[in-house]
């Protein structure tokens, strides 16, 4: 069985896959800069025992990861707790993923993860835009090459920002609000975040798409993903589990 990390800002996904290449479980949990290898181990053993998988039964391990000191940490759970190295993913590693972006080694793991799965999975061209800490837009080109993307403040961070600064504005769940007008405060509140975070991903897409010159598949994934990405007009579909399967395509595809 593989397992398969992708660690982001705020939260970290899980996923197991069989041997067959099909997801048996998954999981998103919070990120914690400051995990120790063994606090990560004994979380990792209490998941897989829920879902009545055997640590011995994981027999490759795959990851990507865009913070800095977990990624250290990883490398300790895998040795640990698995018995083996993890495979960490960098632009070195995959080789037949042309990136245009200057320099290559500037792209984040995660990006790189969502362009190897979005191209195999949808074709080309294909744009993935990825709702986590920072919504990310991935660009690959009719070529199959990674062209480049855009980085925007992710919608959690606008609210907080928002209820930080606003003293007298209440903190509210971010969620598709009954109408655009707001009636109350909350109600105002939420449209302001849903709505207008929906038009400025529906705003990049229709520049990305016309500088593109070309039509792609749009494709939403991250934490955010099933909240945002179906009011997004130009979104095509919506794929929580794409970087996971990317993960799963780059360990077969490089995995000595």
């Amino acid at each position: 069985m593989l397992l398969a990390i992708d660690v982001g800002n705020t939260q970290t996904q899980f996923g197991v896959f069989d041997s067959a290449g099909a997801l048996m479980a998954e999981w998103r949990l919070s990120t914690h800069r400051d995990q120790t290898a063994d606090e990560l181990g004994g979380r990792m053993r209490s998941m897989l025992q829920l879902e009545g998988i055997a640590v011995e039964a994981i027999n490759g391990m795959v990851a990507a990861s865009v913070v800095p000191p977990l990624s250290a940490a990883l490398g300790g759970l895998g040795r640990r707790y698995f018995g083996m190295d993890p495979m960490m993913v960098n632009a070195r590693l995959v080789d037949d993923l042309p990136i245009l972006y200057d320099p290559p080694e500037a792209v984040g793991a995660d990006r790189i993860v969502n362009a190897v799965a979005a191209r195999e999975k949808y074709g080309v061209p294909v744009v993935v835009v990825d709702f986590g800490t920072a919504t990310t837009f991935d660009v690959i080109d009719p070529d199959g090459a990674y062209l480049g993307g855009v980085i925007a403040t992710g919608i959690g961070v606008s609210a907080d920002a928002l209820f930080q600064r606003a003293a007298r504005l209440p903190r509210v769940h971010v969620a598709e609000p009954a109408q655009v007008i707001g009636q109350n405060t909350t109600g105002a509140v939420q449209s302001g975040l849903f709505y207008g975070y929906a038009e400025l991903v529906d705003g990049l897409l229709r520049r990305i798409i016309a500088e593109l010159g070309a039509v792609p598949q749009v494709v939403a994934t991250g934490g955010w993903s099933a909240t945002i990405g179906g009011a997004c007009a130009n979104v095509d579909r919506v794929d929580p589990l794409l970087t996971l399967e990317g993960l799963r395509l780059i360990f077969e595809r490089y995995a000595e």
